[in-house]
């Protein structure tokens, strides 16, 4: 039996983990539950339903309502009630909190050794070197699919034998447009992915392509592998999760329909597999896999995302913020959508352009995501 906390847990990931947990009550066993409060009525229902010790909630008014409707449960409240979450005694934590939220929740975890199933790839990313060196080997288990996917067929070598992964990417509903028509699209189109549901910012980032930079970013922090030594390629039927090429020409892919169900089972699980998580390939049914370059020219934020890894420091950090405000603007009619990654691109130039900070820190790496927020803000009310 794992005892779990489960952070975000109204979320897109957080639904589906309960989904895999409750299936599996034999195996897992929710010790806490943490979310923002823009879902009180969902949020009480998992916790009738998973009888959590506690439940935490940002949102200190929906935190009342919380308490109300639990009498008996501990009920957290405040900004750090995750971060107090995080390092309660359990198994396992998923963090699966949005955006930069969820760094401070990933180092308490670390911090006090539980292992962390982490889909919440940007504290990762804003946090490089203070992630990685908070974490004891293996203590990180990666839930994304991409990751996940380069997880298992890792095991297939030594690490001295990888050559280089190859990060696969649906190419989003998009796929083959020019930068011009891109400033066309609705957010209604852009929220229309054609593989995956999910919330928000993470559908808007697969359609712009962050989101794959941002997966480039956690691919080399989770494996140590040079940035240049990642390859992003166009897979739009979303089977093969990633591929790893080892020295002797050799390529092992992780294959499966796209189902987030399989990648969290198994970071709750890790090393261990849950049988019948997610429903394998058919393979009575004839089927076409394609694979094509990723068009750098109408989709630059992956080459943004790796140029901002090369310089390391707190780029990544006003990278992911710079862009966490130009999709509320997109949202808000405010900003085109090709003008996304256009704006972080500017961000980033002015970053880069400032005198190089001191050692990273959280606190440095919060007043990187403060300063590239208003930078942000202020180029949208400028030029768009």
């Amino acid at each position: 039996m794992r005892e779990v906390v489960l952070l975000g847990s109204t979320g897109s990931i957080g639904t589906q983990a309960v989904d895999v947990i409750t299936q599996r009550p034999e195996q897992f066993r929710v010790v806490g539950l943490a979310a923002g409060g823009s879902s009180v009525d969902l949020l009480v229902a998992q916790a009738r339903a998973l009888r959590p010790e506690v439940v935490a909630v940002s949102d200190p008014d929906a935190a009342d309502r919380v308490a109300a409707e639990l009498p008996g449960t501990t009920v957290w409240a405040g900004p750090d009630a995750a971060t107090r979450l995080a390092a309660y005694e359990c198994d396992v934590v998923l963090n699966g909190i949005t955006g930069a939220a969820g760094l401070e929740p990933t180092l308490a975890t670390l911090a006090v050794g539980t292992t962390l199933a982490l889909a919440n790839k940007e504290s990762l990313v804003i946090g490089g070197r203070l992630v990685t060196d908070a974490a004891a080997p293996g203590q990180i288990v990666a839930v994304d699919s991409e990751h996940s996917a380069f997880a298992q067929a890792l095991r297939a070598g030594r690490a001295e034998e990888v050559r280089r992964l190859i990060l696969t990417a649906s190419g989003g509903p998009f796929r083959g447009w020019t930068r011009d028509r891109l400033r066309t699209v609705t957010p209604d189109q852009a929220m229309a992915h054609p593989t995956w549901q999910m919330g928000r910012v993470i559908t808007i980032n697969s359609s712009t392509l962050v989101n794959k930079g941002l997966e480039l970013l956690e691919a080399g922090l989770l494996y140590g592998v040079d940035l240049d030594a990642i390859q992003v390629v166009v897979h739009p039927q979303s089977v093969v999760h990633s591929m790893v090429e080892f020295c002797d020409g050799s390529t092992i892919a992780q294959c499966s329909p796209p189902d987030m169900r399989l990648p969290i089972a198994l970071g709750l699980s890790w090393p261990d597999r849950t049988p019948d998580t997610a429903a394998p390939c058919d393979w009575t049914q004839a089927a076409t896999w394609t694979f094509e370059p990723l068009d750098d020219a109408a989709f630059p934020a992956v080459e943004l995302a790796r140029r901002c890894g090369i310089a390391g420091g707190l780029a990544p950090a006003v990278y992911n913020a710079a862009n966490e405000v130009c999709v509320d603007a997109f949202c808000a009619g405010r900003l085109d959508f090709a003008g996304i990654v256009e704006v972080v691109a500017d961000v980033v130039d002015a970053h880069l352009a400032r005198p190089a900070t001191d050692a990273l820190s959280v606190s440095a790496v919060l007043a990187a995501d403060a300063w590239a927020r208003a930078n942000a803000a202020a180029r949208i009310d400028q030029e768009h």
